[in-house]
């Protein structure tokens, strides 16, 4: 069967480690996009967040963009809403609660993307900055311009519901955050969690980990908000089956769209622990983000040789 969608993660893999796209990568995407192949741009970026980098790309402005690991599905060129779901305002304010010993670490995100791509001044909220600026230093000063500084985050929780909360900082530490969110029987791990228990959910979490810099993301996102389940609708409503689409990926919010897909190839700069269970899960290994490996996968796809024969 022929591939009819590839589903790509950005960080860690169609950006390279100095958050560029390389040549070769783009090249790839164009030459899929050429051959009919719909492209469908899959992070755990905010919309705005992720324009930064692929509105220089000149892309066909008609792709579509899955951001914030699945909750929001825009255009990249018009910002055309396909897709959203909130978290509903009663379970944020719990959530805030429940978390209180990592307040220090939460950001809440809000849908406020113009026409433009860009947002507004508070599609960002944060109740404290220090822990933050130490963290992800380059993210808050790159988005500083949307970011609103209360003294409380209930307060900014009282209008429109937003689409995700986060959580940032050392590995060790937002594992046991993310911990303390799923002794809640009411929230799960995407990808992680037994299916039995994900029915009766209402909050779902999604970690990205980068070991080497010691830097832990933990989004906390609406029951059902994925990656994979946003690829498959969007797949499903272009009348493409899972066998149909590809998707390539390099850390853990990236498994449930590598489970969703028929054929999933897994970055070499992989966290080690996510690498060794590519095999049992029915995945490739392909080449590093920095050795253009989505475009080695594109290019085995666009040949319809088996993914992973050019490696």
């Amino acid at each position: 069967m022929q591939i009819g969608l590839i589903a790509i993660d950005m960080d860690g893999t169609l950006l390279g480690s100095n958050g560029h796209v390389s040549p070769r990568n783009l090249a790839a995407l164009r030459a899929a996009d050429h051959a009919g192949v719909e492209i469908v741009i899959a992070t755990g970026r905010r919309h705005c967040y992720a324009m930064k980098v692929l509105r220089q790309l000149d892309l066909n402005p008609a792709l579509a963009l899955v951001s914030s690991n699945g909750s929001v599905v825009r255009t990249i060129g018009k910002a055309e809403l396909l897709h959203r779901t909130y978290l509903p305002l009663t379970t944020s304010r719990w959530l805030c609660e429940h978390m209180a010993e990592y307040r220090s670490t939460l950001v809440v995100t809000f849908d406020s993307v113009r026409p433009d791509g860009e947002d507004d001044h508070g599609a960002l909220v944060v109740e404290h900055l220090d822990d933050l600026h130490t963290s992800v230093g380059a993210w808050m000063t790159v988005n500083q311009p949307y970011i609103a500084h209360v003294e409380r985050l209930e307060h900014a929780l009282e209008g429109d519901p937003p689409i995700q909360m986060m959580l940032a900082g050392p590995v060790a530490k937002m594992r046991r955050a993310e911990q303390r969110l799923l002794e809640h029987e009411h929230v799960y791990a995407v990808g992680v969690t037994p299916r039995e228990r994900i029915h009766t959910a209402q909050v779902a979490i999604h970690r990205t980990e980068y070991p080497l810099r010691d830097l832990c993301i933990v989004d906390i996102l609406p029951a059902g908000c994925s990656k994979g389940n946003a690829i498959l609708r969007h797949a499903a409503q272009r009348g493409l089956q899972p066998d149909e689409v590809l998707a390539i990926g390099d850390n853990w919010n990236d498994v449930s769209m590598l489970e969703a897909a028929g054929h999933a190839v897994l970055m070499a700069n992989a966290p080690a622990d996510l690498k060794s269970q590519a095999t049992a899960r029915g995945w490739q290994l392909g080449p590093s983000n920095d050795d253009d490996g989505v475009a080695a996968a594109i290019e085995a796809a666009l040949s319809a040789l088996p993914i992973g024969t050019r490696w």
